[in-house]
């Protein structure tokens, strides 16, 4: 796995800025960052009960890389695998972490294996997690499964 250090958040307000603002399509596109996608998913997992990251996430970030310009295609845009295995990452490190503050909880994800830009190559080939139809879909890994005790995503199933 490659080196990482990640860019810590300074503030509660700082992540809550960043899920609102990807679900109000606000946020300017240098705030998407690996580290605002983590930041953004746990806080909608944890602080946002009326969102159901499982079936609307795609739709969320679909929408706002529209929002900035961005294009949804075979090529660029909104990736279904590379997204929901991060959510079965940001899954993991909550049911393993004892932080309970959201700013230390995001902050120890990017500090964690599961916060590594590379996570989801623990599990999946290059050949198959950059392809077409896991950009497209969810694909299962195919170098280990996903650690035990943490659901893939049911629309993904």
């Amino acid at each position: 796995m490659t080196e990482y250090s990640p860019r810590l958040f300074g503030s509660h307000a700082e992540i809550v800025r960043l899920g609102e603002g990807l679900l109000a399509c606000t946020l300017v596109r240098a705030d998407w960052t690996h580290e605002g996608h983590l930041a953004a998913t746990l806080y909608l997992l944890t602080e946002r009960p009326d969102v159901d990251v499982d079936a609307q996430i795609a739709r969320i970030i679909a929408r706002f890389n529209e929002s900035v310009g961005g294009v949804n295609d075979d090529m660029q845009g909104y990736h279904d695998t590379i997204t929901l295995a991060f959510v079965v990452g940001v899954r993991l490190f909550l049911a393993e972490t004892q932080e309970r503050a959201l700013l230390a909880r995001v902050n120890a994800l990017l500090g964690s294996p599961m916060g590594h830009r590379d996570w989801p190559l623990r599990f999946y080939s290059r050949e198959l997690l950059f392809s077409v139809a896991a950009r497209r879909g969810f694909v299962v890994p195919d170098r280990a499964p996903f650690p035990a005790g943490v659901a893939i995503p049911p629309r993904a199933s």
